[in-house]
């Protein structure tokens, strides 16, 4: 987006990225650095973020930090705050939720456990993370943007994902509501409907099910997570200052 515009998206803004070890949340990290963020990524893996973090030195100052967070828990999510909070002397001017797990399974073989696992981190996970980080945001007065990621499944179904989906459908409604909450503080808050992105979490797909997707794919082709990770840097930046509640399609066309 840069080089077409001719100027950064996201200069001097400091953002927080949840699931950056990984998939979407990696290319969020890598694209928002380029675009002049200072990235904090979280991840429950601590190795996989540190390594995303390391990626990015020499993009803009350098001062890009790694924390290890489990987004189901407020503990760690007040962790996180904490070390922004030391690290910057303020809150994320923007936050990015893309953490999320699948446990997979056709609802009779699903597990309660499996169920309450996907739940927790997907859909508490991005609660939490609203919540503190939001409230945060408020006390000292940043007018940011918080950028919370759902799924197509989540407005479709799909078979075999029905904690997948409820988690993802409960994203979308928790960000309609957050976002009438915060629209007094100044704080925009979207979410993104990913389709199916070539991402380690899709790469569990049986190629027999990938070829039956891809033909319902007007674009006919599974996306890049670069193509997701633009659509929430113009979220996160300026340039969408009147735009909150909205629930952006990223999907080649797709309506399974």
């Amino acid at each position: 987006m840069s080089a077409t515009v001719g100027r950064l998206l996201l200069p001097g803004k400091v953002v927080f990225v949840t699931g950056a070890g990984s998939g979407l949340g990696r290319a969020i990290c890598k694209c928002f650095a380029q675009e002049g963020a200072t990235v904090i990524g979280g991840d429950v893996n601590k190795t996989a973020v540190d390594e995303v973090i390391s990626s990015l030195r020499g993009m803009d100052n350098g001062k890009h930090l790694s924390v290890a967070v489990d987004v189901s828990s407020s503990e760690d999510v007040q962790s996180a705050l904490n070390r922004t909070m030391e690290a910057f002397s303020k809150p994320a001017d923007a936050v990015v939720n893309s953490a999320g797990i699948t446990r997979d399974n056709l609802l009779f073989q699903m597990s309660e456990e499996d169920f309450d696992k996907v739940l927790s981190v997907n859909l508490k996970g991005t609660f939490l993370v609203n919540k503190i980080f939001g409230e945060a945001m408020v006390w000292h007065g940043i007018q940011g943007s918080i950028v919370n990621i759902s799924s197509i499944v989540a407005k479709n179904g799909n078979i075999g994902q029905s904690n997948y989906a409820a988690s993802k459908a409960g994203v979308l409604a928790l960000s309609s509501t957050v976002a009438k909450e915060l629209a007094r503080h100044g704080i925009r808050v979207n979410s993104i409907i990913p389709g199916f992105i070539d991402t380690p979490m899709t790469e569990a797909v049986p190629d027999k099910v990938k070829d039956r997707i891809i033909p319902a794919i007007p674009l006919r082709r599974f996306g890049r997570p670069e193509e997701i990770a633009e659509v929430a840097a113009f979220l996160a930046s300026d340039r969408s200052s009147y735009m909150t509640g909205a629930a952006v399609d990223v999907t080649g066309g797709l309506n399974l």
